[in-house]
């Protein structure tokens, strides 16, 4: 798969997913065989005032190629961010159309973009230029300008369907690449992702299609790309608590087979080097207070794990939540 020129070893990417996408989390996917992965979404407004937690986010590891997903619904100040990022590690530069949150939407951002294409394409217009613009101010004689990229959703309203015509605006706004999900704002991320939606915006523009939306598994990634024909795959809630999934995808894509599920041992054994890499990162305090969110994803479907969702809300350091996860394994 190339998005504007760069090669990746896979089609199969991490989406970006707020409260989620932290370093610690792309740094397990990135080892599992994940070929991009995304930071959580960031507000081109938040970069413009300079916000901490905006900054924050944009933060990198040596060893990932990653991509910045920024918000916003004004060109100027998306021009601006992508010509600051522009400078940085990161490899892409994605515009967030998709999002349903009604925070965002309610600012005219996100998924209401759809309901506006002319500005949707002024946006990826303008971060296009921001992104040329920073590549010209770089110390490097030949720095080549970051690709942009957009995530779509196939339209707001259920029942409504502007995917294609949303990915056309983008690629004529000079975008290298768009990511669609096959549910409309309205929906959320409830039903079934329509697929079919995917194929038909691959077959509609000329840049790279990645498709998104209900890839549980190594399998899904794969009869995703067999059925719509797109030359990527994005997967987002289906990496939670299972970061095996691009291992699996990637030995599937490239041999036609897959290792072993993790078993329990497995899985809790990940779940304690989770923790343990957030508590180095951010310090113990927050590390314990963030891993409570991904237990019920590495736990589903385990003897016990009620229980120790109970239990774990009262545990404030490391060392006893790691005793609490170790016993899990010998409940099997």
């Amino acid at each position: 798969m190339q998005i504007g020129g760069i090669e990746f070893k896979t089609p199969f990417i991490l989406a970006p997913l707020a409260g989620y996408t932290d370093k610690t989390m792309r740094a397990l996917c990135v080892e599992q065989g994940a070929s991009l992965v995304f930071t959580e979404m960031v507000s081109g407004k938040g970069l413009k005032y300079g916000d901490r937690k905006s900054r924050r986010l944009l933060e990198l590891t040596d060893d990932e190629t990653a991509g910045f997903q920024l918000f916003g619904d004004e060109p100027e100040v998306l021009y601006e961010a992508a010509r600051e990022l522009a400078l940085c590690e990161n490899v892409v530069l994605d515009l967030n159309c998709g999002c349903p949150v009604p925070k965002i939407v309610r600012n005219g951002e996100g998924s209401a973009l759809l309901k506006r294409l002319d500005v949707l394409y002024d946006c990826v217009a303008a971060m296009v230029a921001g992104a040329q613009m920073g590549a010209g101010e770089s110390s490097e004689t030949d720095a080549a300008p970051k690709p942009v990229t957009a995530k779509i959703r196939m339209g707001f309203a259920r029942g409504e369907n502007v995917a294609a015509e949303a990915a056309k605006a983008i690629e004529a706004a000079g975008a290298a690449a768009v990511t669609v999900h096959g549910r409309t704002r309205d929906q959320f991320y409830e039903g079934k992702a329509d697929w079919d939606v995917i194929a038909e915006v691959k077959k509609a523009v000329n840049i790279p299609v990645i498709g998104n939306g209900d890839v549980r598994s190594g399998e899904d990634a794969i009869r995703m790309m067999k059925e719509t024909g797109c030359d990527g795959v994005m997967i987002a809630r289906g990496a939670l608590g299972n970061p095996w999934i691009f291992r699996d995808a990637g030995l599937l894509w490239e041999f036609g087979c897959k290792p072993e599920a993790p078993d329990r041992q497995n899985r809790i054994e990940m779940l304690i080097r989770h923790l343990e890499m957030l508590c180095e990162d951010k310090g113990e305090n927050i590390g314990v207070k963030e891993i409570r969110k991904f237990v019920p994803w590495y736990t589903k479907g385990m003897r016990g794990a009620p229980a120790l969702r109970r239990e774990i809300n009262q545990v404030t350091d490391a060392a006893t939540m790691i005793e609490l996860f170790s016993r899990m394994t010998e409940q099997a």
